[in-house]
This record gives structure tokens, sequence and C-alpha cells, in this order.
């Protein structure tokens, strides 16, 4: 842990996708900034412990340790991503635990250490629309957003190119194109399935995801092109996919302006009443219990949706008895994660001559097509999009074979044949009842656990009812036979799109955060992760996080210069 003073122009909790946006954004901007990471330091290139090893060089060759894992990661190994290469990068359930309310079912899947789970992310890049940002106001649930996407705009352009975004520009209103490297390819049948479900569905297209890895090299941040490895979630020596790690930490440490504390769980962030401003943090060392505290002129919260406004509310005092920023009695409320399930898996006929090479780190995408300018969906009024991709069967379907001797081997030694899945991701509606309250259970340091309450409403189970249907229709129309599929969502969490809970709105009433992400009561305090968010859209929400993230510095900084913070 690096030895900080106590005075900083800006404090940033959390090391993350957002974290170290905020780092970076207000380092350059000539701010000295102290960032603090409750999880351990992990080193780029350094520490990442397994990222050149073979499944022979692990203890169990790369399965893990059933009898560990039910007792130190029952939550975190449900996770796809989780193994014992990537273990490393989850957090210990045990040591790390949570609550939920009566019939909630939510899994939280977590990355403490430094960077966050820009080391563990599906790395899916993808604007939002007016048709999301407009959403709310629309159809009446939830507040409407105070921006717009043209107030976003630029930002996205500013992040795309730092972070590098590779992806097809496709002319969606719905789905709006940013600065891309060159994309992926498509694999021969997710062409083959592009093309003949377009003859038949013109509004329904498969592109290739818009994903955080580098195609072409960035030689003057010394980050390389991918190597189609897809072991991402191991960390990448190559600096190939966005990391705060690879990219925005080695940024903020060029400026010379950004100290690093790690091992420090952040315990609240302190509050003048007097002077209407927080002015600064209280930690704990995760390690040895010693408590630390540092004073700053403005404070981020970048620690994850969840644990931000956790926080908050355990900043409560006596001026703010509800918890920090919270006059309107929101804080917590209107949680949201996108309702995803398998909606279809299909067999491909005619392609067993053909395959593919290397291990692609991005799949499909097909975009919303559901309630843009008319209404057409059977009890719902968002959107869902499919991700998915069309897989070829290798030698470990051995495993589920009957067989044994040569000619078993030498069958396994031709290639499968192909499959094509959809998993929908249906938007999440923010509603009141969804939230996140302390418990009154606390951690080992004697902090109040936090609490979840969360359910998929009917609005969710309709759009993933209707998801299922036109996933198998588009397979027929395809010339694939679907072998199964599903309409019921996975457990809340399962998307790791986790939302709300501090949203942004027009109104001091109804909302937290301003259009800046500024709380609404409290001036020099902003909080730019997931916790901002008035609504979730279909998308993977990170690269509008980052986008508002590098907005709010932005506008901090000149507020700073002005003397208003």
């Amino acid at each position: 842990m690096a030895e900080a003073s106590t005075q900083f122009d800006a404090i940033v909790v959390g090391s993350g996708i957002t974290g170290g946006w905020a780092a970076k954004e207000l380092t350059e901007a000539g701010l000295k900034v102290l960032m603090i990471e409750r999880g351990r330091n992990i080193d780029h290139q350094v520490d990442y412990a397994t990222e050149q090893k073979a499944p022979w060089e692990l203890p169990f060759r790369g399965v893990g340790d059933a009898e560990q894992y039910a007792r130190d990661y029952p939550v975190q190994m449900l996770n796809r991503h989780f193994n014992e290469f990537t273990q490393g990068h989850f957090v210990n359930d045990r040591e790390n635990p949570y609550q939920t309310g009566q019939g909630t079912a939510f899994d939280w899947f977590r990355s403490y250490q430094l960077g966050g789970r820009s080391l563990t992310w599906g790395r899916q890049c993808y604007r939002w629309s007016d048709y999301d940002f407009e959403g709310n106001k629309r159809d009446g649930h939830g507040t409407d957003w105070p921006i717009r996407y043209a107030d976003l705009a630029p930002w996205y352009d500013k992040v795309e190119e730092f972070i590098g975004v590779s992806g097809a520009a496709e002319g969606l209103a719905q789905l709006p194109d940013g600065r891309f490297q060159p994309a992926m390819a498509l694999n021969v049948v997710e062409q083959a399935l592009r093309e003949r479900i377009l003859a038949q569905y013109p509004d329904r297209l498969i592109t290739i995801g818009r994903t955080a890895n580098l195609t072409q090299a960035k030689e003057g941040e010394g980050r390389g092109a991918c190597q189609n490895r897809n072991i991402c979630a191991r960390g990448c020596s190559y600096g190939a996919y966005f990391s705060t790690q690879s990219s925005t930490l080695p940024a903020a440490m060029k400026t010379g302006r950004l100290t690093v504390v790690t091992d420090a769980i952040v315990e609240r962030v302190d509050y003048d009443a007097t002077r209407r401003r927080v002015t600064g943090v209280r930690w704990v060392d995760r390690n040895t219990g010693e408590r630390s505290s540092a004073s700053s002129r403005i404070v981020f919260l970048n620690a994850g949706a969840f644990n931000s406004v956790q926080l908050m509310l355990n900043s409560a005092s006596e001026a703010m008895p509800n918890g920090l920023a919270n006059a309107s009695g929101v804080l917590g409320t209107h949680i949201m994660d996108h309702a995803n399930t398998i909606s279809a898996l299909a067999m491909v006929p005619g392609f067993e001559d053909r395959t593919t090479y290397g291990n692609r780190p991005t799949g499909i995408v097909v975009p919303r097509f559901r309630n843009l300018d008319q209404l057409d969906g059977d009890g719902f009024t968002r959107g869902y999009s499919f991700q998915g991709g069309a897989l070829q069967g290798t030698w470990t379907r051995g495993k589920r074979m009957a067989g044994i001797g040569q000619g078993f081997k030498d069958e396994l030694q031709k290639v499968g044949p192909w499959t094509m899945v959809l998993v929908a991701f249906a938007e999440s509606l923010p509603r009141a009842h969804n939230r996140l309250v302390l418990s009154k259970q606390t951690d080992r340091h004697g902090i109040p656990q936090l609490e979840i309450h969360f359910a998929h409403g009917k609005e969710e189970l309709a759009a993933l009812a209707d998801a299922k249907r036109e996933a198998g229709a588009m397979m027929a129309a395809g010339g694939a036979q679907v072998i199964m599929g599903f309409d019921q969502p996975n457990n809340g969490g399962t998307s790791i799109h986790e939302m709300g809970g501090a949203r942004m709105g027009h109104d001091p009433g109804s909302s937290v955060l301003n259009r800046w992400s500024q709380a609404h009561d409290v001036p020099n305090l902003f909080v730019t992760d997931g916790a901002q968010m008035s609504s979730s859209a279909c998308q993977n929400p990170s690269l509008t996080y980052m986008a508002l993230t590098a907005r709010a510095c932005d506008y901090a900084v000149r507020e700073l210069q002005a003397g208003r913070l």
C-alpha cells in the first residue's frame, strides 16, 4: 500500500473501469488525486499469475478445487469467466458477505483488486441512443433522464478512441456507430445466418460484437493487438483489451499527480453540514484493521454501483440521517440488472466441412428491434437484444459421448457440428421496491453488510417470452433447428450489469444526482459508476459509464477552477 498524504484535490473511491477514468481525467487536468482501492495491488504484466500457464501446470488442471469453491466462492463460481486460472481476480464470498431480502435471488459477481472488474469484464461496448435516454419519459417508468444522446456523443468519441473498440459500423439509429478499430470477422455460419435472416426480417441484423479488444496496436501507449486467445480474465500482458492497468492507470501515473492506496475499504465519506460539502473519506486497512482518513476538495465515488450506494447509506450523519445526499429519500432505490436467458440454442447443418482458427474474444449481437418508433411489444414497452454466436464442437465433445480406443480418438480429431446460441438481454425497468438497504449484520470490520431486494417484473417476463418466440423464428429463417430455448430469467445479477440506486434526474426531490453526475444535495460529490443510471436500456452499460465519468470530470474541474466547489 502506498503511503498517502492527507490532503488532495480529489479522492476517487474505486479503481475499476470508471475509477481509472476519473483518476486519468482529473490528474491530466492538473489535480492532485488519491485513488483508493479496497482490494490487493495487481501490477500490469507482473502479477497476471496464470496468464501463460497450461492446464497441466495447475493443481486441478484449470477446473479448480470443488471443495474450496463451495466454501469460499459459492456465488463467484457461477460466473462464466471464473475458473482456476481466474479465481484470483474474483472476491472470496466467505470473506465478503452480503444479504438478500425475502424472495430475492441475486448473484453479485465482484472483483476486489486494483483494476476491479476491468480485469474480468466482457468488454462489450455499445452506445446508448435516444430510444434509451427518452424511454422513461415516453412510457412513464422511472424518472426522465436529464441528458440525451447529443450530450454524451463527444464523450463516447473520446472514450472509444482511447480504450480502443473494434466493431462494424451498421448505421442503426438504435445502436449508434462509434469510433471503431477494424472489426473482427463473423464466422461462416454467422455470416450465412446474417444474410438469411435479413432476407426475411430486414429489421434484425446480426453484427459482430463491439469489443474493447484492439485489432490494431496502440504503439505509443504500449498496447499490442489482440492475440485471439480469449483468456482475457487472466489479465493480458499485451494490453490488448482495455483495463485500468493497461490504459487509464499508466496515463494517470504519468502525470506524477496520482497516489494509489490499496487494501483500503472506505467506510464513510465525511460531510461538513455548515459548508454543505464533503471533506474527505475514512477507510480501514483490510489486513490490519487500522483506520485512516484523507481530505479533499471533491470526491468521486466509483466503487461499483452497489458499493457506492452502500457507502453513501453508511455515511449517514446528524445532518443527513437517511444517508449522504439523500434528501430525496430515493437513495438505494430503483436498482436494475438486465433480465437474461438463452432464447434459442439451434443446430445449423450444412457447414460440417468448414472450421475456424483462433479464439475470437467476442461474439455477435442482434440490436434491439422492438418498441422503437412504435410500440409493438406484447406486454412490454422497452426492448431486448441478443448476444451469442455460432460455435463448433471440438474434441471436448468426447466428454459426453460413448467410446474408447483409437477409433474414438480419431473421430474426435474431426471438427464437430455447428450450433448457434442467442441469449436475450431484456431491459430492466426502474422500480422503487427493487432496492438496497443496510443489513443489521456487519462484516469483520464492523461495517454494515449490503442487503439486496430485487425481482424482475411482468414487463421483463413478457419481453423474454417474445424473445424466445422471435429467436425461434429467426433460427428457422436461417435454416437452423432449435433444440432448446427458455423464457424465464436467470437470477438477478447474472448479467453483471447492476445499475441504479443513486439515479440522475431533473428534480432534486426524486433523484440523487443532476445531469453532471453531481449530487443535488452535496455539490462537491460525484457518483459516476453504475449507481447513477436512471434506466438500463438493453445494451451493455460500461461504455456509457466511462463516457459519463469523463464528462463529469470535465465539469468538476471547470467548477473547481471557477471557485464554485
